[in-house]
């Protein structure tokens, strides 16, 4: 497995974006280390690295809103990384489609459920 390209932060961490691979949505997007990385390519199962509770989770252990990963890649720095995935249930832990549901309009934030919300 050729990570080489791959440039981690200086935490050991990269940006990972997950995107619906039917219609481009983008769904979420949270830190990979190198483990995590590895086992999501090894299992096909999207694995994060969760920075707050300092510990691998895998999208869907507790919920079954699994990430299955249909394609990989990689920014032209290598400091960030697209996952096109199919999504299980909603990817956002507040039981929204898309973490993205939020649109900045006329000063306030609004729910905009038009995205898959």
């Amino acid at each position: 497995m050729d990570l080489s390209q791959v440039r981690f932060d200086e935490k050991g961490l990269v940006v990972a974006i997950a995107q619906d691979y039917r219609n481009g949505e983008l769904l979420m997007v949270a830190y990979m280390n190198e483990e995590s990385l590895k086992r999501t390519l090894e299992t096909g199962k999207m694995t994060y690295w969760s920075r707050s509770r300092g510990k691998l989770w895998i999208k869907g252990e507790t919920s079954g809103n699994f990430q299955y990963v249909k394609e990989f890649r990689i920014d032209c720095d290598g400091d960030a990384l697209l996952f096109k995935v199919e999504q299980e249930g909603n990817a956002c832990h507040t039981g929204y489609r898309s973490c993205f549901y939020r649109r900045y309009e006329g000063n306030r934030w609004v729910v905009d459920t038009s995205e898959g919300g």
